[in-house]
């Protein structure tokens, strides 16, 4: 059938050649992808053209939607299909990871296992985001459970317990961090005994390495170029680390502790040689790495008295931006901040990217000049932020707010939508949409 297309076309289109026609019926391929935790770089950059620059409506038309159950995990996209995970609590509590034809939504496969959550709170379901490679998904549950399947199939390949058999010290709100993959390793942070980052070989799930005795947090680690060295930056419960990927050996480390508790969500965010780190009540933290040695220093750390009375940015959920010498990011009830990023000094606070509330959250994604923000009221908004302070394009809703997340203010979206193939795809407690944003 296929081949009978192609000469069909050749034929109508003779001005084509056979690399032109098979563009056409392979384009997924070859756009954007979001295949782990903010997109395929981890840095929440979509590069795709052809998007549109403003909404027709106050309402943005969904080219479908399926239903799925309660999480916190954002989608992710990669070889035509979206990958979601989410629990279910009847008959028994269960963990599941799901499947879909990005084009139509169909379930392609599901695959679910027990999963009883103990010592942790907002139980809605899992928090980390499916990482997709080289034709295998690996999933992060919220007790720790660490999946690979073979990506197209659903056939599950390994699957390690890792609270039975790594020691984990639960954080209070469960294992969130999404995993990350250098060469053959998959490394998730988990806060084991002696074992708070650990790398599996991921064609067999064997051990590789484990390191630092450290609390888990909950902020997914991040890949920099250090002294012409891979060095994975990850910020535990306790320190800012950098680490060997190949072997866990420590390089260096930034004490951290937290003065409250361990509450650090947001990834770190790199600009030149400098780190950017927030969190709900310790506030803002700048390190500087070394270029030419495998070094970090702190260049500053600024807190307010308290998450209410919040000096430079205490983030909660959403990864600030570090673009250029500025830091846009979301403060503790809401508060869209723009900070100097050599002092962090506030220069504008906004109170109109979401509503005011404590936990509020806007996750914000760069696309050229624009920045798409979206917000837990479930609206999506076109944006622009600089110095001179932020500014609306266009503002729709996409998917209702529901309470499974959060029961209070008639619910929320917290979770981080992917953008693949000109298309936007974001979930709820009880549903998963897409959306086209390409130009027609």
């Amino acid at each position: 059938m296929k081949r009978f297309l192609i000469s069909d076309f050749q034929r109508a289109l003779g001005q084509f050649n056979f690399m032109a026609i098979a563009l056409i019926f392979f384009a997924p391929a070859l756009a954007d992808e979001w295949s782990q935790w903010r997109g395929d770089d981890g840095l929440g950059v979509w590069h795709e053209k052809g998007i549109i620059d403003h909404f027709e409506s106050d309402q943005i038309a969904l080219r479908w939607r399926v239903p799925i159950s309660a999480g916190y995990s954002g989608p992710t996209v990669a070889d035509g299909r979206v990958y979601v995970t989410d629990r279910v609590i009847e008959p028994q509590q269960v963990e599941r990871i799901h499947c879909f034809d990005w084009q139509t939504g169909d379930t392609l496969w599901s695959r679910e296992y027990p999963c009883t959550y103990s010592g942790v709170g907002y139980e809605a379901g899992p928090r980390a985001a499916v990482t997709i490679v080289d034709g295998v998904a690996i999933s992060l549950g919220s007790m720790g459970d660490l999946v690979c399947l073979d990506a197209e199939t659903g056939e599950v390949r390994w699957h390690h317990p890792l609270n039975e058999t790594h020691k984990i010290r639960m954080p209070i709100w469960g294992i969130a961090a999404s995993p990350v993959v250098y060469g053959d390793h998959v490394i998730v942070q988990i806060g084991g005994e002696g074992a708070c980052v650990v790398a599996f070989e991921i064609g067999f799930g064997k051990e590789v390495w484990r390191a630092l005795d450290d609390r888990a947090s909950y902020s997914a680690s991040i890949f920099i170029k250090q002294a012409d060295k891979d060095v994975l930056l990850c910020w535990t419960g306790d320190n800012i680390v950098g680490l060997n990927p190949k072997t866990g050996d420590v390089y260096w480390s930034v004490p951290r502790p937290p003065k409250k508790m361990v509450i650090n969500v947001p990834s770190p965010v790199v600009q030149g040689d400098r780190a950017f780190f927030s969190s709900f009540y310790d506030g803002s933290t700048m390190i500087r790495f070394g270029t030419s040695t495998l070094t970090a220093e702190m260049l500053w750390h600024r807190d307010g008295v308290n998450e209410i009375e919040t000096d430079a940015l205490h983030c909660m959920i959403s990864t600030p931006l570090f673009l250029g010498d500025y830091i846009y990011g979301v403060d503790s009830y809401g508060q869209l901040r723009c900070l100097e990023a050599g002092s962090g000094d506030r220069v504008w606070e906004d109170l109109t990217a979401t509503r005011p509330a404590r936990w509020s959250n806007i996750h914000m994604v760069r696309h050229g000049e624009n920045i798409w923000m979206f917000n837990e009221e479930g609206q999506l908004i076109i944006g622009r932020v600089s110095p001179a302070g932020f500014q609306e394009i266009s503002r729709a809703q996409l998917i209702e707010p529901t309470e499974d997340q959060l029961r209070r203010r008639g619910g929320v979206c917290w979770s981080h939508p992917a953008f693949a193939y000109k298309h936007i795809f974001a979930r709820n407690d009880r549903e998963l949409v897409c959306a086209n944003l390409g130009v027609e």
